[in-house]
């Protein structure tokens, strides 16, 4: 009797331990697995070459959790933001995104920045029905692969078929630009894929892309590539890094051969390291944005980052594309009413946000953002604060 009695009893402990959500997966749709907050994803590279761009992007997470937290949160809870260092690979992005789909049991992931690693993410994704919104990964196939839907993966920024028309149109049609070169990293999507779009639009309107040169990244001698692009002779240069740390080897040394082309670049080349790094040869040069640095809507959050990191703490194009991922993911959040991911990756497609890089209403098509435009820059060199300054010159899209 007394065993069946013992028996009996633990059986009364586990079903009361269940009843009460014990374990990892507990709770309400995954999301919302502690009951009193809900668990927001982010994954990217805090070490190597993109960790400027991937600290950036988590900082400004952490601090726009901070703050909605002070606000009362989301649904009633505390929003809890769980992350994990990529290191730049695509591998390790598979790794993070089943812990934090399996494990950690989060409503959504805000991530990558790199197309490599959220077009690897896009089974797991898949099989968890939990959603990735990739911030600043521009490679077509994140979204859409070879013609199919990647179902749970969705992003805030355009793509690269339209960055790269949109820098190549620019250069043919308002810089009056007949002749290009390209000097690429050979071992990044994002590079090819820009330079492949780039030369399409270029020469649609007339131009010629007369020589294409390719480097890796981390390389600290580019003379032999240049050298042979100043003997082309041509109007403009497009250098679609991987990396943005090579623009400042890259610059200073298109200065030393005295190249007077007309540099172009993408959205990589969006870093205040390279406003301070790149030199005074980076004036006059043009580069696409998602978003108008000179535009006052952007200083809120500028302050708040600078009060919370150290005046000298860099912003990048990544702290705007956080924002508007993470507004999108809330608006998405409330009109579920729940954190369930199935319910939220639902309602990604239906909500639409105004975010500080434009209006964010996303295509159940092919889950990219619906008519957004691109904004040219050039820089202007200040002499007394010894960089570069972004200027904005206009909204932009392809002829």
């Amino acid at each position: 009797m007394k065993k069946i009695l013992a028996v009996l009893l633990a059986l009364v402990m586990v079903f009361a331990l269940a009843a009460c959500g014990g374990g990892s997966g507990g709770g309400e749709g995954g999301g919302e697995s502690s009951g009193d907050t809900i668990k927001l994803g982010w994954l990217g590279s805090l070490t190597g070459d993109g960790a400027v761009w991937g600290t950036c992007e988590s900082q400004t997470l952490e601090m726009l959790i901070e703050q909605k937290n002070a606000e009362g949160g989301l649904l009633g809870k505390q929003i809890e933001l769980i992350k994990y260092d990529t290191k730049g690979d695509a591998n390790e992005a598979i790794n993070v995104t089943t812990r934090l789909t399996s494990q950690d049991h989060v409503s959504a992931i805000i991530g990558p920045n790199a197309s490599g690693q959220a077009i690897a993410m896009a089974g797991i994704l898949s099989g968890a029905q939990t959603a990735g919104i990739a911030t600043v990964a521009t490679g077509e196939r994140v979204t859409v692969d070879n013609g199919v839907l990647n179902e749970y993966n969705f992003r805030v920024c355009f793509i690269d078929p339209y960055q790269g028309a949109v820098v190549g149109s620019y250069a043919a049609d308002k810089l009056g630009c007949k002749t290009a070169a390209v000097l690429y990293d050979q071992g990044s999507d994002y590079s090819e894929g820009f330079k492949q779009y780039f030369t399409e639009e270029f020469e649609k309107l007339g131009g010629k892309v007369v020589i294409e040169k390719a480097y890796s990244a981390g390389d600290q001698d580019f003379r032999v590539q240049l050298t042979d692009i100043k003997n082309a002779n041509v109007d403009c240069i497009l250098i679609p890094v991987g990396a943005n740390g090579d623009l400042f080897v890259i610059v200073p040394q298109v200065a030393e051969l005295g190249i007077d082309a007309i540099l172009l670049g993408g959205d990589t080349w969006q870093s205040e390291d390279v406003n301070k790094k790149a030199g005074p040869r980076l004036a006059g040069s043009f580069v696409c944005n998602h978003y108008d640095a000179t535009d006052p809507a952007l200083k809120p959050l500028q302050d708040a980052y600078h009060a919370k990191y150290g005046a000298d703490a860099t912003i990048e194009v990544n702290a705007y594309m956080a924002n508007d991922a993470f507004l999108l993911w809330c608006a998405a959040v409330e009109a579920a009413g729940t954190a369930d991911p199935a319910a939220v990756a639902a309602q990604l497609t239906q909500v639409e946000v105004d975010g500080l890089t434009g209006h964010i209403k996303l295509s159940a098509e092919d889950h990219n953002p619906i008519g957004k435009e691109a904004a040219m820059q050039t820089y202007v060199y200040d002499e007394a604060k010894g960089e570069n300054v972004e200027t904005f010159v206009e909204k932009y899209s392809p002829k």
